[in-house]
């Protein structure tokens, strides 16, 4: 499929988004966040890709919704086309784990476009921001929840009400960020990471994935609870048979080499 607003490469077992909008430093406009939600779905339903790594370019990740958009709604435009919520949601629906390698502004939309993945790399000249209230409004992309869940209450009021940029040592210090790279190796620091997890179990990978999101959705008793049920059902699973086998041959091995030894 073409798009005109992203650029999809598979790189087997990654698949590599990169946003495309570099003349309004990657404004996510209506037809943008469908065409990735298409991508998402697609990659999805593909064996073939176990990793997706979400980019943009030197200067900008994502610089928030596209105002020139959002301008035109009233509450009743927004309620009946179900702004943000009916194509900005697939990031986080998405069961694979996906990748937000940052470079430049993300700010807004584009700070909370990062925040729905599941790892964030950042560039060492990222800076993320949530920038609403200097345009009389608030985030609602999950800004306001994603970022005080990831940096505390404190941070998330500092940024949400004085509207400043944090740079990117600051987001990794306060857990925002994975980690932070030099600018010109973060693609490759991405698809890396992206190899690594892609080399597991699918299942594996996406099990953790589900297990961690839940944290954030319940009880630490009930999230627990959760947690165990999913170890449980992974012991039926041929992947980890052969992942448990494997270790215990090498464990055997090492075992005998040193007694040899």
């Amino acid at each position: 499929m073409v798009y005109g607003n992203i650029l999809l490469e598979r790189r087997d077992p990654v698949a590599l988004i990169r946003l495309n909008r570099p003349e309004v430093h990657n404004a996510l406009n209506n037809a943008l966040m469908s065409e990735l939600s298409d991508a998402l779905k697609a990659l999805e339903a593909d064996s073939e890709v176990r990793a997706i790594v979400v980019t943009g370019n030197d200067d900008a990740f994502a610089a928030g919704a596209d105002i020139s958009e959002a301008q035109a709604l009233d509450f009743s435009r927004a309620y009946r086309n179900e702004f943000i919520t009916a194509n900005w949601e697939q990031v986080t629906r998405c069961r694979k784990p996906v990748i937000a390698a940052v470079a430049g502004v993300a700010v807004g939309g584009g700070c909370e476009l990062a925040m729905m993945c599941d790892l964030l790399i950042a560039a060492d000249t990222a800076r993320f921001g949530q920038p609403e209230v200097k345009l009389g409004l608030l985030p609602g992309a999950g800004g306001s929840q994603r970022l005080t869940r990831a940096v505390g209450k404190a941070k998330a009021m500092d940024l949400c009400l004085t509207g400043r940029m944090m740079s990117a040592d600051e987001a990794e210090r306060c857990g925002l960020v994975s980690r932070v790279v030099p600018a010109d190796g973060l693609l490759d620091a991405a698809m890396a990471v992206a190899r690594e997890i892609a080399g597991y179990s699918l299942m594996a990978t996406m099990v953790n994935k589900e297990a961690v999101n839940q944290a954030f959705e319940t009880t630490l008793r009930a999230g627990i609870d959760y947690e165990r049920r999913l170890l449980w059902a992974s012991f039926s699973t041929d992947d980890s048979s052969e992942g448990m086998n494997a270790f215990l041959e090498t464990v055997s091995y090492t075992h005998l080499r040193a007694h040899e030894t």
